[in-house]
């Protein structure tokens, strides 16, 4: 029907209807996607953290609080820099926490601002090494590089983003492909304030709306295009 209205524009209407419509049902499937996670995240959330002691567990309990059994290494922290909270520059202090099995996860165990003085470290130290700790884990995010990364051999280690590969030849552990976010009530640890997880279902909800909207009202304006078509070929 639409096509009827003129050859070229009727097909240019046509596909951008299609474009329009594909775009809210990617939407649609996008939300639910995010619905999923939210349910397994809630679930996650809602157990009881138990005690775990070697990696292979670990790789099942994204979302999950766990308690972790073993000990700090002082000695290998990484300085995770360009960070903003609270519209604060500082950096992540990431220290690693050596399982019984040997291997080791990152424990970020806070925030701490520069102040200005990017010359200058907090005190990193550790008194008590050998601990158990509670941590909610998370899936590490490697940020954009655009620079190819200068890193200094020396510990503690400055990095801007967390290739893992690079860290376990320089720690010299095997890392577990996960972060451990140290609980906020911890002890050894700085300012934390982790964000929960969002799903922004209603986000993509929002925007399958309005592109559903958008092809109403381009269907509303061809169908009219064609009926004044009509109406003039019959005068």
């Amino acid at each position: 029907m639409i096509a009827k209205v003129l050859s070229v524009p009727g097909i240019l209407i046509s596909l951008t209807l299609y474009g329009l419509i594909s775009l809210g049902l990617w939407q649609l499937d996008r939300a639910n996607e995010k619905r999923i996670t939210e349910s397994v995240v809630i679930a996650a959330q809602a157990s009881a953290p138990i005690l775990i002691e070697t990696a292979q567990i670990l790789l099942n309990k994204e979302h999950y609080d766990v308690l972790l059994a073993g000990y700090y290494d002082p000695t290998k922290q990484f300085i995770y820099d360009n960070q903003i909270v609270n519209g604060n520059a500082g950096y992540y202090v990431l220290t690693p926490f050596v399982l019984k099995s040997g291997s080791a996860i990152l424990v970020n165990r806070g925030f701490v601002p520069w102040h200005g003085a990017r010359d200058k470290l907090a005190d990193i130290t550790i008194e008590n090494p050998k601990v158990n700790i509670r941590v909610k884990l998370v899936k590490p995010i490697q940020r954009l590089q655009l620079d190819q990364e200068n890193i200094n051999s020396s510990f503690p280690m400055l990095i801007q983003s967390l290739d893992l590969a690079s860290m376990e030849k320089l720690s010299g552990y095997q890392i577990i492909p996960m972060l451990a976010q140290l609980d906020i009530h911890a002890s050894q640890g700085f300012f934390r304030q982790w964000q929960p997880f969002y799903g922004s279902v209603d986000k993509h909800l929002g925007y399958a709306f309005q592109w559903f909207f958008m092809a109403f009202v381009l269907f509303i304006i061809a169908l009219r295009l064609l009926i004044r078509k009509q109406i003039n070929n019959t005068l």
